[in-house]
């Protein structure tokens, strides 16, 4: 691991990062204390090289960058080219903003003279300011252009693919990623209406949808299941996580811990997959003549699954269906653990 030395004087005041953390920038940061405690950040640890792969408004970064010692590096993470503006305001010779996927970890790292990490966070989803942005085309609730893409400067906007797919696709996307039973009908009613006029707004999507869910669930806007859909497989966010979990775990070194938040049954049930296959090893016939030693050994250690306090989500409704997962990796059998 590289952990570069800097001086006292270079290192801000701790009391302050902390309660710029807690204000990041009008975005309520999920599990901001929890996460952050759960990556242990105390002792040794203190002066480790820690991940941040998914920067957003910086909440987390923050307050990691407010308990981290003179002699640790914190490596964060964003496609959000705003995420990325309001990360380089950030005057701390420790923290270095990435602008790409956490899914390109391994090779950002070695670029950096990194090989292993202590700890590695991942927020997933997406953040208040983009949703709240009418521009950013990610929510229903306000109009404006149908684009959805979190990094504005690649791939195509949800209007531009929309224009452009097939029916069956278009089904099985919104079936798939937005786990919405009348998938079929909305993409029959989204061709039909192209075929008229070009899909470009929110609301216009919005309110087709709408007319072609026939039975709508109790305190969600029958748009909601269809926007994720569209908004995960235009990022893919679903691809990144794959591979951004696999990097991770690569990344770590022994002792590390991995805590990701997911906020939907499809992100929550791939980590939960990933890390059990990893912490639960099936162990062979007891009767066969196996060396103890040459017996499977599990990888990881799971640590916790926890949810946000009611009190959170009185504060801020978002965080209700968030869960995060922790992780820690362990040793080999037989090598030396590493510092972390």
């Amino acid at each position: 691991m590289t952990t570069p030395t800097v001086p006292d004087s270079a290192v801000p005041d701790h009391a302050a990062s902390a309660a710029a953390a807690a204000a990041a920038f009008q975005h309520r940061t999920v599990l901001l204390d929890e996460a952050v405690d759960a990556l242990a950040l105390t002792g040794a640890r203190a002066n480790g090289v820690f991940v941040d792969g998914t920067f957003g408004r910086g909440g987390h970064s923050r307050l990691i960058l407010s308990k981290l010692g003179a002699g640790a590096r914190l490596i964060a993470f964003d496609k959000d080219l705003q995420a990325i503006a309001t990360a380089e305001r950030i005057a701390d010779p420790r923290f270095t903003i990435v602008h790409d996927s956490f899914a390109t970890m391994r090779a950002a790292l070695a670029a950096r003279g990194v090989d292993q990490v202590d700890g590695i966070l991942l927020d997933l989803g997406i953040s208040s300011p983009q949703v709240d942005d009418a521009t950013r085309g990610f929510s229903f609730r306000n109009d404006g252009p149908l684009d959805m893409r979190m990094d504005t400067t690649r791939g195509m906007s949800a209007a531009e693919w929309l224009a452009i797919e097939n029916e069956q696709t278009l089904e099985k996307v919104i079936k798939e990623y937005g786990e919405e039973r009348f998938a079929f009908q909305i993409a029959k009613a989204i061709v039909a209406r192209r075929a008229v006029e070009p899909i470009s707004t929110t609301r216009q999507l919005a309110g087709i949808v709408a007319g072609a869910v026939k039975t709508r669930e109790k305190g969600k806007d029958p748009a909601t299941r269809t926007f994720q859909a569209i908004r995960i497989f235009i990022n893919k966010e679903l691809e990144d996580l794959e591979a951004g979990l696999s990097q991770a775990y690569d990344s770590l070194a022994p002792g590390g811990i991995l805590a990701v938040i997911s906020f939907h049954s499809l992100e929550d049930r791939m980590v939960k997959r990933f890390l059990a296959a990893r912490a639960n090893v099936a162990q062979p016939d007891r009767r066969l003549p196996i060396r103890a030693v040459d017996l499977p050994q599990p990888e990881l250690k799971l640590l916790a699954k926890l949810k946000p306090s009611d009190a959170e989500v009185d504060a801020n409704p978002r965080a209700r269906s968030a869960v995060m997962r922790v992780a820690r990796r362990l040793p080999v059998p037989g090598a030396a653990e590493g510092a972390a």
